[in-house]
């Protein structure tokens, strides 16, 4: 992979993404069906948070173990939204920007998915998941251990 390449050429473009009145219930059901991990979410058309699994998996409190925390759990999921467990403090790239840029920010950890915006629109995603899928393709993830 050439790390000078337009991110662009990596992201995942038109990525599925909800409205920051969806409801909970809402972006369980994105994420179970469609195995995604980030949900870019917008208002008016422009970006204005991510909500990650990881997020909503840490408002759900885990895992449930009994019938009342379940209900608990039902509870909260029809009552709150995206806009209330969304980040909207994000790092993001404009399509043009090279690959070595988002390396940067997921070698500091700060964030596994990174929107892709034009204008304040989203165009892509590229996640920690793509760049290993793009070096797994091109077989050069496994050369460097032969």
């Amino acid at each position: 992979m050439n790390l000078l390449n337009p991110i662009s050429t990596i992201m995942t473009p038109n990525p599925i993404c909800v409205g920051e009145n969806e409801s909970l219930v809402a972006l369980d059901k994105l994420f179970k069906e469609h195995r995604i991990h980030h949900l870019p979410v917008i208002a008016e058309g422009k970006l204005v948070g991510l909500v990650s699994k990881s997020d909503f998996l840490f408002f759900r409190r885990g895992f449930l173990t009994d019938n009342n925390e379940k209900i608990e759990d039902e509870v909260r999921l029809n009552n709150y939204v995206a806009k209330d467990i969304m980040t909207t403090k994000l790092a993001k790239m404009e399509p043009s920007e090279k690959i070595n840029v988002a390396l940067e920010v997921f070698r500091e950890n700060l964030f596994h998915a990174i929107p892709i915006v034009e204008n304040d629109r989203i165009v892509g995603i590229v996640t920690t998941f793509d760049i290993i899928l793009q070096l797994a393709n091109e077989g050069q993830a496994t050369s460097q251990y032969e």
